[in-house]
């Protein structure tokens, strides 16, 4: 099944390009789309705004915004429990707003679109960032915050440090990771999160799901395009296999796997003329 006729999509790309809906309801409708049918998305938005009242009418006058984040910090993280989920990281359902929402726990992409909705509750201007590996929010560039760990203020060592850990030291910081992030690719960042967990756990049904999504809204996406001629190949729809896989060598002829994906096609090739 292509992107074009995967009913998942049609529905799923109508919301995104909405500029009336919010990234909340976005991430809401993205549960709802793949997980939870029967989610009421005004719901979930309404426990948001009722936290956010409530953390308005616990200010001061004092309209610091490192006051403002640590008012913020005590409320997300010891009034309501918010809290990182280290136990069960690579939990799919970490990608699910409602189910943070409920649960109180999660990962730092979620987290961090939960805390920066609370902030403009109480007039905090935070961008979200798509630092490689880590997802965080800022108030400037002197002011960059950890949603995942407490809202802890992070130093540029700080920063190096999250790419030593996560890379091995073979990424070098650069000031260019600590730019705000568009709610498209927030969007897209979440997808493949949910579209690597659902291959590792042998569901491609659900991971071909994620892939047209994605590739419904980013259709030049190479990464997207080969994993769903890999998929489509497990999934034995050797035709769709070979166009997906032959469209990613037009898109990266350079890329490192190139030699990987030419012997896939040509084992899909032998499979093919043997049905």
């Amino acid at each position: 099944m292509s992107q074009d006729f995967d009913p998942f999509v049609v529905d799923w790309i109508s919301y995104v390009k909405n500029p009336r809906y919010t990234l909340v309801e976005k991430c809401l409708k993205l549960s709802q789309t793949l997980e939870y049918p029967d989610l009421n998305i005004s719901d979930y938005v309404q426990k948001l705004h009722i936290m956010g009242k409530d953390l308005k009418n616990s200010l001061s006058e004092i309209k610091n915004p490192t006051y403002l984040v640590s008012i913020l910090n005590e409320y997300m993280f010891d009034v309501i429990g918010f809290s990182g989920n280290s136990d069960d990281y690579y939990n799919p359902k970490n990608n699910f707003l409602n189910v943070i929402l409920d649960k109180k726990s999660g990962i730092p992409i979620t987290l961090s679109i939960i805390y920066v909705e609370l902030a403009r509750h109480i007039g905090l201007d935070l961008h979200p960032v798509g630092f490689p590996s880590h997802f965080l929010v800022k108030y400037s560039e002197e002011l960059i915050v950890d949603p995942y760990n407490r809202g802890r203020l992070l130093s540029i060592d700080d920063l190096r440090g999250i790419l030593d850990r996560n890379y091995g030291g073979s990424v070098e910081f650069s000031p260019e990771f600590l730019d705000e992030i568009e709610p498209e690719k927030i969007l897209l960042r979440i997808t493949r999160n949910l579209k690597n967990s659902y291959t590792q756990s042998f569901n491609y049904t659900m991971a071909m799901h994620c892939i047209n999504m994605i590739l419904g809204i980013d259709p030049e996406s190479p990464e997207d395009v080969r994993d769903k001629g890999i998929l489509e190949s497990r999934l034995l729809n050797y035709d769709l296999a070979l166009r997906s896989l032959n469209r990613y060598l037009e898109l990266a002829p350079e890329a490192d796997d190139a030699d990987y994906v030419l012997d896939l096609i040509r084992n899909i090739k032998e499979r093919f003329s043997q049905q």
